[in-house]
């Protein structure tokens, strides 16, 4: 919110940029070059990568356009909405299964979604373009063999050269380019390697522990807090839809959560 003087695509650029290096380094910290050796030799693995890295930057382009053009509601939807479509993806590709109070939670939070989206229908397609790109990336990433690290490794690096040369363009076009403004704003371009790392490198590593029937909601948590920044931070309109749709999701998830680990306590008590 702060590089709304940056243009987005500029911004989404720098972010793969700096990331690039970042992720470098970590890797020959953790003396992990011969497993992304291994990925790089597998064109298989390679494919399905720049898919995902394609899925991620669009993902990426759509969230700092929405957040930068005051949609930050609009973008907290769709990631109300992809933890349903990635446990929907988790039944059909995976075939994990639901208990009935689980369907109950999916049930709810789908009818809360449904009701902010009648309201939110003419910025519908950032939510919903969110979901679907946020979505069949965890789904992609779930099926790969590669690691978190050596995987957004090699994704980052695959997009890096397309964001070199746009940056490159942007240097000797009239245009110019946001970075070298101030050094605050340089500042936040660079640091975006550490705000783009850091989660992804999290979440990569849960989607490859965890059933994606538990992962999906418990990213509620994040389109959680983007919605209470657009709305008591930047002061984006707040109606009943809104509530009601916060409400019903909140109130999912607690009936979730409790499903789900009064569940494993009942095996627990069952194995023993």
């Amino acid at each position: 919110k702060q590089l709304q003087s940056v243009p987005s695509l500029e911004i989404v650029a720098h972010r793969i940029i700096w990331s690039l290096p970042l992720l470098l380094v970590i890797i020959w910290f953790r003396k992990s070059f011969p497993a992304l050796r291994e990925i790089l030799r597998d064109r298989r693995t390679g494919l399905f990568l720049l898919l995902s890295s394609s899925l991620l930057a669009a993902n990426w382009l759509i969230y700092v356009w929405a957040v930068t053009s005051n949609h930050i509601i609009a973008a907290s939807l769709g990631y109300f909405v992809s933890p349903l479509l990635i446990v929907f993806l988790g039944m059909i590709a995976l075939k994990e299964k639901f208990t009935r109070g689980q369907w109950v939670a999916v049930g709810i939070a789908g009818l809360g979604v449904s009701v902010l989206a009648v309201e939110a229908w003419q910025t519908l397609w950032i939510s919903m373009a969110l979901a679907g790109s946020w979505s069949l990336y965890s789904l992609i990433r779930k099926l790969l063999p590669a690691g978190p690290m050596v995987g957004l490794a090699v994704e980052t690096g695959l997009l890096f050269p397309v964001a070199l040369g746009y940056f490159l363009w942007l240097t000797i076009s009239v245009q110019g380019t946001g970075f070298g403004q101030s050094w605050s704003i340089d500042a936040l371009l660079a640091g975006g390697a550490i705000m783009t790392a850091a989660p992804l490198l999290l979440f990569t590593s849960a989607v490859q522990r965890v059933p994606l029937t538990i992962l999906g909601p418990l990213q509620y948590l994040a389109p959680s807090l983007q919605f209470v920044i657009g709305v008591f931070i930047y002061s984006e309109p707040l109606t009943i839809s809104h509530m009601i749709c916060f409400g019903l999701i909140w109130f999912s998830l607690a009936i979730f959560s409790f499903e789900t680990f009064w569940g494993k306590a009942s095996k627990q008590q069952t194995a023993t």
